[in-house]
């Protein structure tokens, strides 16, 4: 069966018709919950409509589609963990020195963007970063314990450091 070009309006709208079901469908296996499994098939189509490449190539529209589906997914349950971990942080503060909905909505805002930026950064650069921001360890500790130089946690922090001051200026 030949894929029709995915980037005409008449072809978005027939993949749309195959596939969004089976789509809604998977999303409501893993997540458990029909509400969150439509938004986030209506996600992955959007997600599918703003993307600027040339979608005729795509040979296998169902796989393509599980890919994108599967990428909100984890970004759906990271979110929700980061959000749980809010909520149970701020159970254990005073009432009285609670925020405002508003602080609250922006100070999660930003834990998920900082998030973000952790998952983005190479595995052993986010390690180094975490212990010496959150742990403070020396650089000395830090590579001792990653089994590098001094001078590479040196580099691994400057790029962690680096991409904190873009996310600044976004």
């Amino acid at each position: 069966m030949a894929t029709p070009a995915l980037d005409s309006p008449h072809s978005l709208h027939q993949l749309y018709n195959d596939h969004h079901g089976w789509l809604t469908q998977w999303l409501r296996r893993r997540l458990g919950c029909a509400e969150n499994a439509a938004d986030l098939a209506q996600d992955t189509f959007v997600r599918l409509l703003a993307k600027p490449r040339d979608l005729e190539q795509v040979r296998e529209p169902k796989a393509y589609l599980h890919t994108i589906a599967n990428g909100l997914l984890v970004n759906f349950w990271r979110r929700r963990d980061i959000e749980r971990a809010y909520l149970d942080a701020l159970a254990l503060q005073p009432e009285a020195s609670a925020p405002s909905p508003e602080t609250r909505a922006l100070i999660f805002e930003t834990l998920v963007q900082i998030d973000t930026l952790l998952h983005s950064l190479p595995e052993r650069v986010r390690r180094a970063f975490l212990l010496s921001q959150l742990h403070g360890l020396t650089y000395a500790a830090i590579a001792a314990g990653l089994g590098v130089s001094e001078r590479m946690i040196k580099k691994y922090m400057a790029q962690a450091m680096l991409q904190c001051l873009l996310l600044l200026e976004d």
